[in-house]
């Protein structure tokens, strides 16, 4: 068993993923960074150095999400996995509910929720029998019922219900050492953010980090933005 701690982050080739794979090696971490294309991922884990590895992965896929077992027994841990993979679909700000592409909302429900269920699936039993660790879900604002405004309809039902999966599974798992928590990261100047985000990526992803490297008597269940809980 590596003496490291091991985090897995899915759609680790750019944006959220690759700076979250950056601060947590420099963290002393051993990073497993998911990519759809693996070249792509193999690339990143070159300009980050030897402890990150690239592994193919589309969180779509049954048959790569179940790969992952095998990698953590590899390994012999799993501190912390980041559910980062998103996409925001077709529809855009402008775009009523009623119009809503159902084929559309399936596939971001696929990659945003059921993405997550998958890996999750994979390597949190693992996780507990290792005894501990976190799972952080990259959620965002746009999924806050609190908040609920219009537009991008897609995007904002995913993380409405990566919301309610993230409290789901932190109750099952509420008599463990795991911590189980959504994190917005912000508005940030990514692909999906755009050029005019008021962030940083390196600013956006330290509530990420955070929430990744939190102890054993840290928050979990939570909602939070940069640290600091929000209302779901």
């Amino acid at each position: 068993m590596t003496e490291q701690p091991v985090a897995l982050i899915t759609g680790g080739n750019r944006g959220l993923g690759r700076e979250t794979a950056r601060q947590l090696a420099a963290q002393g971490y051993r990073v497993l960074l998911g990519s759809r294309n693996l070249e792509a991922g193999r690339a990143i884990a070159s300009e980050l150095g030897k402890s990150v590895e690239a592994l193919e992965l589309d969180v779509t896929s049954s048959e790569q999400t179940a790969r992952l077992k095998g990698v953590v027994e590899r390994l012999g841990r799993l501190d912390a996995l980041v559910n980062n993979a998103g996409i925001t679909g077709s529809s855009s700000y402008r775009t009523s509910i009623l119009d809503l592409d159902l084929a559309d909302l399936e596939h971001v429900l696929d990659v945003n929720v059921a993405g997550a269920l998958r890996v999750s699936s994979a390597v949190v039993p693992l996780m507990r029998a290792h005894g501990r660790g976190c799972v952080v879900n990259v959620s965002s604002g746009m999924g806050q019922l609190s908040d609920m405004g219009q537009g991008a309809p897609a995007y904002r039902l995913s993380k409405t219900a990566l919301n309610a999966f993230t409290r789901v599974l932190s109750q099952e798992l509420s008599e463990t050492r795991i911590r189980v928590n959504a994190v917005c990261p912000g508005w940030v100047r990514t692909d999906l953010g755009g050029a005019n985000a008021s962030l940083s990526v390196e600013e956006g992803v330290r509530g990420i980090v955070w929430a990744a490297t939190l102890g054993e008597d840290g928050p979990t269940g939570g909602f939070f933005r940069h640290g600091k809980p929000i209302a779901w």
